[in-house]
């Protein structure tokens, strides 16, 4: 049997282990970066957490330049950038000067959770004044598309404004979400769309969303779904290594009295999340759903995923605190995919994928 064409790509949320300083865990972040263009993954995103001891990677824009400057060819990006707390103008600017470093190397992912505590989300977006109304998610989106590409209103306003500098190749944009709405909205806009799994361990959801990205209308004639999964990933020597590793790792679901439910990865967490929303609250503890076992087991079953799910990319997320047993699974993965030859690399293949 061939093996199914898949490329391989990292998302890192730059954890701070136990006893770990900041410094520390974003030096881990640019090793793990350099190593991953070593080894031929495709992209290497950062996330966004405000207000955490655990995650160290509040500003992507940031440390992502500062990746491109360490690496030199693979693709660097965020996943993602919490759009609704900031202007569109002000991250279309960041990125196209991003892109204008790094002409064909930068993505950027937008994200639709808060990225942070209650109380933190309302540091980063104060409420509006005068009883203004806050703009939806969907219509900074718009906003983004328009200013990294340059398109004015359709009424040909002179007043449109330029986010410069103009790159000679935008940044290619994504959208990220873990539910079937979230695939319903990156059709509609006509966006590569990105399932993060390791962050809503239900599959049955990631089968929803999928059917729904693919299946949603949309209005742009250009547009070609492109699907990819974000997942939880160990791999180890055997496969009772991995699988300790994978018992350590838990999620905690929370849902507040208003019907809104969110993922922490502590109770503690779980209960502070609870208190500054000012709800009622319930939460529940769950294994995480982690893809673990063997090189020769996990390529198997990422080969298998990519078959079910028509995708020819999917992100890594490893959740090991101990940072050379993290790498080494980095490691372990790329070697067992090799085999595919050129198309597991994938380095330098896809120039233009966002459809802008």
């Amino acid at each position: 049997m061939t093996d199914f064409p898949l490329k391989l790509s990292v998302l890192d949320q730059s954890p701070a282990a136990e006893g770990e300083s900041a410094e520390v865990a974003l030096g881990h972040t640019i090793t793990l970066a350099q190593k991953a263009e070593e080894w031929g993954y495709h992209r290497f995103w950062v996330t966004e957490h405000h207000g955490s001891n655990r995650n160290m990677g509040s500003s992507p824009e940031v440390l992502v330049s500062h990746l491109l400057a360490r690496t030199d060819r693979i693709r660097i990006g965020s996943g993602g950038v919490m759009l609704q707390h900031y202007s569109p103008f002000k991250v279309a600017e960041n990125f196209n000067v991003l892109a204008s470093l790094a002409p064909g190397r930068v993505d950027l992912g937008i994200g639709r959770g808060p990225g942070g505590m209650p109380r933190t989300t309302q540091a980063l977006r104060p409420q509006p004044l005068n009883g203004t109304p806050a703009v939806s998610l969907e219509e900074k989106l718009v906003e983004l598309r328009r200013f990294l590409g340059n398109q004015p209103d359709g009424d040909g306003s002179k007043d449109w404004v330029i986010a410069s500098p103009l790159p000679p190749q935008p940044a290619d944009l994504f959208l990220l979400g873990t539910t079937a709405a979230s695939g319903e909205m990156a059709a509609a806009h006509g966006l590569p769309y990105v399932f993060a799994l390791f962050l809503n361990g239900d599959e049955g959801e990631m089968r929803r969303a999928i059917a729904a990205y693919r299946g949603g209308p949309n209005n742009r004639l250009d547009f070609r779904p492109k699907a990819m999964l974000a997942l939880p990933v160990i791999v180890a020597d055997t496969d009772d290594k991995a699988a300790t590793y994978s018992r350590a790792i838990h999620v905690v679901r929370i849902r507040l009295a208003s019907g809104r439910t969110f993922t922490v990865f502590s109770e503690e967490a779980a209960r502070e999340f609870g208190r500054q929303s000012g709800e009622e609250f319930t939460y529940e503890v769950q294994a995480a759903n982690v893809i673990h076992g063997s090189p020769a087991r996990v390529k198997e079953r990422l080969l298998a995923l990519g078959r079910e799910y028509d995708v020819d990319e999917v992100f890594i997320v490893t959740a090991i605190d101990n940072f050379p047993d993290r790498l080494d699974s980095y490691r372990l993965l790329a070697e067992a995919m090799a085999g595919q030859g050129d198309k597991a690399s994938g380095v330098g293949q896809d120039t233009a994928e966002g459809q802008r």
